[in-house]
């Protein structure tokens, strides 16, 4: 979404015809497209971790009842089952969607939190953005790259217990809302994940130490209160990069977000 641009509303129809053009679009491309996907799962895990990272699974949101996060648990356990494990060698491409699958309740899915349009809905695997979020920012911490991402078009939560930047996740859509992850290296890297009680955890993991690591942050964050008189949400995600001796040797560019804020911001004098 462009900055100072007001939320379209387009026809239940036109919805649907572009979700099965874009839909079959994705099919193409993975059956008949040129990428090479990772499709490969191991128990034995490679030896060095690169990234680790864990999110809480319940979390008290306004508005929001509790039993599509219970919900949640549910779908998380059962997409995670289906990725843990992955090796993505060296010129494949992971793709969440086309390892996951298409969540339906034959597979166990159930109702779960979905956003849509702004808007807190329950749906059939809902709560899977969690999975893509967190794969997400563990590969921004990583050399893979990141070949499709997409941004949230709606800030639905204020920043309360944040710990991530604002924009730092990939939400999905089966399946032409996809998390796409390219490995530019010379060795394989793991993708795992799991759930404790508390937690969904994940890790990079690979066969050698990487000669980089990174720290990914917020470089600008502005707030826009635009024509239509709704707010609108901006910033930059960068990141620093540093040789093994922790000299810094780089500032990347990583993206720039801009969201539809759907409660009222506070302004300070």
């Amino acid at each position: 979404m462009d900055r100072g641009i007001k939320p379209i509303k387009r026809s239940r129809i036109r919805i649907q015809l572009g979700r099965l053009f874009y839909t079959y679009k994705r099919y193409w491309d993975w059956y008949f497209g040129h990428k090479k996907y990772a499709r490969n799962i191991s128990r034995d895990l490679l030896p060095v971790i690169v990234f680790t990272h864990k999110t809480p699974l319940i979390r008290k949101l306004k508005d929001v009842d509790m039993w599509m996060q219970y919900n949640k648990i549910i779908n998380l356990k059962i997409a995670a089952q289906k990725i843990d494990g992955v090796i993505l060698h060296p010129g494949e491409t992971f793709s969440f969607w086309r390892l996951v699958g298409k969540p339906t309740r034959r597979k166990g899915y159930v109702d779960g939190m979905e956003l849509s349009y702004g808007r807190i809905k329950p749906g059939v695997g809902g709560g899977l953005c969690q999975l893509s979020n967190l794969i997400y920012w563990m590969t921004l911490h990583t050399p893979l790259s990141v070949t499709e991402r997409h941004r949230h078009s709606y800030d639905v939560f204020p920043d309360s217990n944040r710990t991530q930047p604002f924009g730092s996740g990939a939400t999905c859509v089966y399946n032409y809302i996809d998390l796409q992850v390219y490995n530019g290296t010379n060795q394989p890297y793991q993708l795992k994940v799991w759930l404790t009680d508390q937690y969904l955890v994940g890790e990079w993991r690979t066969t050698e130490k990487p000669p980089y690591t990174y720290k990914v942050y917020e470089k600008e964050h502005w707030i826009t209160h635009e024509w239509w008189g709704g707010y609108i949400r901006h910033n930059v995600i960068c990141r620093k990069v540093f040789n093994l001796d922790g000299d810094e040797i780089d500032d990347e560019y990583i993206t720039e977000n801009h969201a539809i804020m759907m409660y009222q911001p506070f302004l300070g004098e």
